[in-house]
């Protein structure tokens, strides 16, 4: 061994990496990697391991299960066509925004050769149309209708939030304003329900079932619940889908899965914001670009973009509003169930978050 070699502990590893300790302990269970170990049996990682983890960092983000990359780490190609063609979809989409962005460019160019001087709201565009979709609109009670504009939309937005903070009126307002959206409730885990959509759809019965497999893959546990989830999420029609408490009825394992299942159907076409308060959903050491978090703070103030590292404003309130899988579980009954559609008590939203 050459002395002079760098070898990383597993938080710089994870950390160049841009993933958490935890997913690099992951790796190391499902056999795809194997660290170092010191004289006092510390994990290490040196440029082989970190070459092998990088690899797998790759391909998880093309959308592959921890079983796909062993398989394609293996030599077999099994599981690449949907994970490219899902990617393939990502780039178009972020490609045609560009093309709609240069096009604006071109037509000003040409309105300044013509001696014609863009106005700041044509100019202010081109922002926009670089980053993603943007709204602007009233916030509920209990900010009192004050105007809040929402910038630089995900694909996966999450929205945190402690209880009283008004997350859930936000999350329905969010729902009537953007275009072409829809509230998925927690009325999901109704019985018979998902059941009796699927067996009227056959193609959301096969998303389903393919969906289902790839988390029971990942250490899932099928249930209602998650299926209900799935109907939800793999169904046609909204652009875009407001989703109340991802984790509610799901296990420790089922949430750490659902987490990974997410990002891997990440689609700039059809963005998700997803309210949570579990540390398995939104674990703040895996947000990745495709990624934000809004937080509804305690006192009322407007909802804050949060950046996801320490010390950033709002970090440490995102931080204190999660919780384990174990934990929710046991305070969900708090939120256990909220009605379909708005409620109204004495002429506002009810105080249920």
């Amino acid at each position: 061994m050459n002395s002079r070699t760098r070898f990383l502990s597993p938080s710089e590893a994870a950390r160049r990496l841009g993933i958490s300790a935890k997913a690099l302990r992951i790796y190391e269970q499902r056999g795809l990697m194997t660290p170092r170990r010191t004289e006092a049996g510390w994990r290490s990682y040196g440029p082989v391991e970190m070459q092998c983890a990088g690899e797998i960092v790759a391909l998880r983000a093309l959308g592959l299960s921890l079983a796909q990359v062993a398989s394609v780490l293996e030599g077999e190609a099994e599981g690449l066509e949907p994970a490219l063609a899902l990617h393939q979809s990502v780039l178009e989409g972020d490609a045609r925004r560009l093309g709609d962005t240069i096009e604006r460019v071109r037509g000003l160019r040409a309105k300044l050769e013509r001696g014609q001087r863009p106005t700041v709201t044509e100019l202010t565009r081109l922002q926009v149309s670089t980053s993603r979709l943007s709204i602007e609109f009233e916030l509920p009670w209990p900010w009192g209708g004050e105007f809040f504009q929402l910038h630089d939309i995900r694909p996966l937005n999450y929205v945190v939030g402690p209880l009283g903070s008004g997350k859930t009126r936000l999350a329905l307002r969010l729902a009537e304003v953007l275009p072409s959206a829809a509230f998925l409730g927690l009325e999901r885990v109704a019985a018979g329900d998902a059941k009796a959509r699927m067996d009227a759809d056959s193609n959301l019965r096969l998303r389903v079932n393919h969906a289902m497999d790839w988390l029971i893959e990942e250490g899932a546990a099928a249930s209602e619940a998650l299926t209900a989830l799935l109907v939800g999420l793999e169904a046609e029609g909204p652009t875009i889908l407001v989703v109340d408490m991802v984790e509610h009825g799901l296990d420790a394992p089922t949430q750490q899965a659902v987490s990974a299942y997410l990002r891997r159907r990440m689609s700039v076409e059809r963005p998700l914001f997803l309210m949570t308060r579990s540390a398995a959903i939104l674990d703040l050491a895996s947000v990745g670009t495709g990624e934000s978090i809004l937080l509804c703070p305690a006192n009322h103030s407007p909802p804050i973009h949060v950046e996801p590292y320490p010390g950033a404003a709002g970090y440490e309130a995102v931080a204190t509003c999660l919780a384990a899988p174990e934990v929710r579980a046991r305070t969900e009954g708090v939120i256990a169930w909220r009605p379909r559609g708005h409620v109204y008590e004495d002429g506002h939203l009810s105080a249920r978050c």
